[in-house]
């Protein structure tokens, strides 16, 4: 499996600049690398993180399709996955080339692979996998949802720790760029709840255009990415640099 856990693979999160390219953000190398793993004509699959939301899935995918062929990659299908097919979906995962995990609410999307045997249906899957964002998070172990919606900093019954697709053993969190001065409940994301979370645990926070690239025998971070270890907070690489995990 080749596995591509990025941030935002097409643009930028709450932010109305102007794109200056077309298709995958080439920052870091991240369309460069996907050429040199894509099989021509690949069969493509796009899971949503709002499954019951068919008109956003639907328009999702029709620019899905789009970014691929403006980067030049070829594919004879993208496929949709969401509340109306997702059983359907994980029986037949592996006839996929390319996998895309959308971007959306962490546990919403963890549930719906949870109940439609998607979270089982990856074993073994030798394709290409791209997480963007949320999807990125869940490809994890063990995924820490980061707190983001109102009222899920200050439950005691919010889970921030659950069981994902095992992909990988890195935890992302992303968009930094973004959300690191966000408040939660009153609470400041990164200095009150992120950071104390990470005692005995490991996150890495990347920025919108850095992606983790992991494949058989490579683990690597490209672009800005900062490490979060046992309340501590470092940044381990910058815009252009590689650092490598494996």
């Amino acid at each position: 499996m080749i596995l591509f856990l990025t941030s935002s693979a097409i643009g930028t999160y709450r932010s109305e600049e102007p794109l200056t390219y077309s298709g995958f953000n080439p920052a870091n190398g991240l369309a460069d690398e996907l050429r040199s793993f894509w099989k021509e004509d690949s069969r493509c699959l796009m899971i949503s993180a709002f499954p019951e939301e068919t008109e956003l899935n639907e328009r999702l995918r029709e620019e899905d399709e789009e970014i691929l062929r403006d980067t030049g990659l070829s594919f004879s299908c993208m496929d949709l996955c969401d509340a109306r097919n997702g059983r359907e979906c994980a029986s037949r995962l592996h006839s996929y080339d390319f996998v895309i995990l959308g971007g959306g609410h962490v546990p919403t999307q963890n549930a719906f692979f949870r109940e439609t045997g998607i979270l089982d249906a990856f074993r073994g899957f030798e394709g290409i996998v791209m997480g963007i964002s949320a999807g990125s998070m869940n490809c994890a172990e063990m995924v820490y949802a980061q707190p983001e919606m109102p009222g899920e900093a200050s439950d005691p019954s919010y889970r921030r720790f659950i069981p994902g697709l095992g992909l990988t053993k890195y935890n992302i969190l992303p968009h930094y760029n973004a959300v690191k001065d966000d408040l939660v409940d009153g609470l400041r994301l990164f200095e009150e709840i992120t950071i104390p979370d990470s005692m005995g645990h490991t996150f890495y926070a990347i920025v919108d255009g850095s992606f983790l690239l992991e494949t058989v025998d490579r683990a690597e971070i490209r672009g800005e990415a900062y490490r979060i270890r046992d309340g501590k907070f470092e940044q381990i690489s910058g815009y252009g640099e590689v650092y490598r995990l494996a």
